[in-house]
């Protein structure tokens, strides 16, 4: 391997590499903790996802069921009028937050006014409940939005991590090991080398004298 890459066997090539893999050997065992920590928030975010979920689903069916019932007591067109005219605005921000270096969506929302924009002498209760219920299953709807999508983003993180340790470990640090074992093996030889020159040198000097 240390062939194919032309590595020019010094002294000098072989501190270079040696500090080279240090700082790889930090980066690998940085990446990792940066793995496993994210792993730990993504399994925190599903959690708290699938709660959401089940929270959010319940409170629309109850809502969709109340609303369903009123359309069937008033008529599809008196429900439409009834609905035509409303009163109630939702102002949406969404801000980031830092999670090892990952941003996060957090959305905040605020309301102005009631959702009741009819009459209540000409409809039904149900068309109440149905409303109140998407009102109060608004801010789950959100939580649940946000979480999702960190875990989404949080996923992709975790993808791009993996690969760079895996990269660090069975690639990048090896060939840096083995091209740290080639230099060595040849500065080895030259060095024997050199003794054994030396050691002819001193012989043929001490033959002469």
């Amino acid at each position: 391997m240390a062939e194919k890459l032309n590595v020019n066997p010094t002294r000098m090539e072989l501190l270079k590499l040696k500090r080279k893999l240090k700082t790889a050997e930090r980066g690998h065992k940085l990446l990792k903790e940066k793995r496993d920590g994210l792993m730990k928030q993504f399994m925190t975010l599903i959690k708290e996802t699938l709660a959401a979920r089940e929270s959010v689903e319940g409170g629309l069916s109850e809502a969709f069921q109340s609303f369903v019932f009123a359309t069937a007591d008033y008529g599809p067109d008196h429900m439409e009028q009834a609905m035509s005219w409303p009163t109630k605005t939702i102002s949406l921000e969404a801000k980031t937050k830092n999670v090892m270096s990952v941003y996060i969506p957090e959305f905040t929302y605020s309301e102005e006014g009631h959702h009741e924009s009819y009459s209540l002498f000409t409809t039904s209760g149900q068309i109440d409940t149905a409303l109140e219920t998407f009102s109060n299953t608004l801010p789950d709807m959100l939580k649940l939005a946000s979480l999702e999508h960190s875990a989404r983003l949080l996923a992709i993180e975790i993808e791009k991590t993996r690969r760079r340790v895996n990269a660090l470990e069975h690639v990048y640090i090896p060939q840096m090991q083995v091209t740290i074992k080639y230099i060595e093996s040849k500065l080895g030889e030259q060095e024997r080398g050199a003794l054994v020159t030396l050691m002819k040198v001193k012989d043929m000097i001490e033959a002469k004298q």
